[in-house]
């Protein structure tokens, strides 16, 4: 039986969808003016495994991980790039999916882009507003009146005597407490902006997901993830706003996410320590970085450094050199069988993918002690649950990282080096070794003839 913990009510709870069979998810996806970091890579490859569980389990799975296609920053990139919004986001979007593409992260159902749905924010607004939930300001700005909403900050603990101004929000005259926050931006000169009741202008950040969800989703529904810094104010802004407006529940089961850290600091652009999916893919396989993720379970910290990015690499190789000496069976799982059991007693515990994992080294052991290929294909099909050792293991070991040595040059070298060792020329075939492995790539000798991997 699976159990999620609920940010909500700050515990595990027993996941019970909606609809028996069937879940309905939202992720809370990327503001596109830039190249995804690592941060958006942690949030892609844990709700992808999420989504890739609730699959196995067998239910029928809507996933909606929405884009942000209009904000300030986009706005002020697209102005110093001196291009249109649409074709800033249109790239960014596509350099999105190539990063997602390479991390074995899967489409979701819906990837709906807020553009597309500003008249379902604008309705959401006026609902807002007929339920004396929302204000029109001397600005021009429509307003959420936080204090006039009962329940504002139980998802993020926070108190509205906590919450004064000054404290992540913003002091402005125009509003009638500080704490509240806009729904609907006035038009400013040279600014993208759509006709509403309340004048030209375009929508607030936290309206979008309320609005693309409901459209989706249903105004209620089963999970609703994203980062932990999400959690306040925005996930708190959107019980409010969706609660608000259709006086009902919004979401059961909320999920976040804990942060990636360099140096004990949270990775982030303000920080300026942050690294882009697209560097690390440079020094490291898509699939190490996968890996990397997901031995740290998804509500931890998750520390950066190459040190811990070259240990999970060691820890990919050994799993793929045992598909590799024991050639996998394909076989359907059996989930009574034990070591099966206990892998899905892992995921089955909040998603527990560390504990996934150790079963997987576990079975491993198994496999090499025995080599027994039904046992292989075993560990082979639940890896692949998790988007993982789906590769055939001398494509893996001889791809790497991009930029490395090519293939076909490696070749070369490994000819010279058995065309030195034929005319007993050993140096040379030492030389052409030992440059190799300089370089990254090891050499192993066998009945069959030289093969090769990279380290």
């Amino acid at each position: 039986m699976l159990n999620i913990f609920n940010s909500l009510r700050r515990e595990k709870q027993v996941f019970h969808p909606l609809i028996p069979g069937q879940v309905r998810m939202y992720v809370c996806g990327m503001t596109v003016y830039d190249f995804c970091h690592l941060g958006h890579a942690r949030v892609m490859v844990v709700f992808d495994l999420v989504y890739r569980w609730l699959r196995a389990s067998g239910y029928e799975v809507v996933y909606v991980r929405n884009i942000t296609d209009i904000d300030d920053k986009i706005i002020r990139r697209a102005h110093e790039n001196g291009e249109s919004i649409h074709a800033l986001t249109d790239r960014f979007i596509a350099f999105m999916h190539e990063d997602a593409d390479a991390l074995g992260v899967l489409r979701p159902t819906y990837e709906p882009r807020a553009t597309d749905y500003v008249p379902q924010m604008l309705e959401l607004i006026e609902r807002l507003e007929t339920n004396g939930l929302a204000y029109l300001a001397a600005d021009g700005d429509v307003n959420f009146a936080v204090r006039k909403f009962d329940g504002y900050g139980k998802l993020s603990g926070k108190s509205l005597d906590d919450l004064r101004a000054g404290e992540r929000v913003e002091v402005d005259t125009a509003k009638e407490d500080p704490l509240d926050f806009v729904l609907w931006k006035h038009a400013k000169p040279g600014e993208p902006a759509w006709e509403s009741p309340w004048g030209n202008g375009r929508p607030g950040w936290h309206i979008e997901c309320s609005a693309m969800s409901s459209e989706l989703l249903g105004d209620h529904f089963d999970i609703h993830g994203g980062g932990q810094d999400l959690q306040f104010p925005h996930h708190e802004n959107e019980i409010a706003q969706s609660e608000g407006a259709h006086r009902c529940s919004f979401v059961n089961y909320w999920m976040h996410n804990g942060f990636v850290r360099v140096d004990n600091e949270k990775m982030s652009k303000s920080l300026g320590n942050f690294f882009t999916i697209r560097e690390v893919l440079k020094v490291f396989d898509p699939e190490v970085v996968r890996f990397f993720i997901l031995r740290a379970h998804y509500r931890s910290p998750l520390n950066y450094s190459d040190a811990h990015l070259h240990d999970a690499k060691r820890g990919l190789d050994t799993l793929y050199f045992t598909l590799r000496d024991a050639p996998p069976a394909e076989c359907p799982i059996d989930w009574r069988q034990p070591f099966a059991a206990r892998f899905k007693a892992a995921l089955d515990d909040d998603f527990d993918s560390p504990g996934a994992i150790a079963v997987l080294f576990e079975l491993a052991s198994e496999v090499n002690r025995r080599h027994d290929a039904e046992l292989a294909g075993l560990l082979k099909a639940l890896a692949g649950i998790m988007g993982l050792l789906e590769r055939a293991p001398e494509a893996y070991l001889k791809a790497g990282a991009a930029g490395g040595m090519e293939e076909a040059e490696i070749e070369q070298q490994i000819d010279a080096r058995v065309a030195a060792k034929k005319a007993k020329n050993f140096a040379e075939a030492d030389r052409i070794r030992d440059s190799l492995k300089a370089a990254g790539i090891v050499l192993e000798d066998g009945p069959q003839g030289t093969s090769w991997r990279r380290l």
